[in-house]
């Protein structure tokens, strides 16, 4: 996990088990893998509407739930009109 510290204070992306997409600004992480997010946001996929983003303020994943950890461009993300996207949610991941 040491790798994330460059990423601390910077907009990520985490996939997790259960197939949410959660986007915000990595505050903190420790050895067990958990990560603090702030200003995140739930983004809800739909083949129907375009994408939902669903407020959730100061969030604490687990880190035995997460999939992946990526930093988002956010010059990118922010140009991006979410209304048009039209996607599958992901499946929950199941062993």
């Amino acid at each position: 996990m040491s790798n994330l510290q460059g990423s601390v204070d910077k907009r990520v992306l985490l996939v997790l088990q259960d197939g949410r997409a959660i986007v915000g600004t990595l505050a903190g992480y420790d050895q067990k893998s958990n990560v603090v997010l702030s200003d995140s946001k739930e983004r809800v996929y739909s083949l129907e509407e375009g994408v939902e983003e669903v407020p959730l303020g100061l969030y604490l994943v687990k880190g035995d739930m997460i999939i992946l950890i990526g930093d988002i461009d956010e010059a990118k993300d922010e140009a991006l009109d979410l209304s048009v996207i039209r996607a599958e949610p992901i499946p929950p991941i199941r062993y």
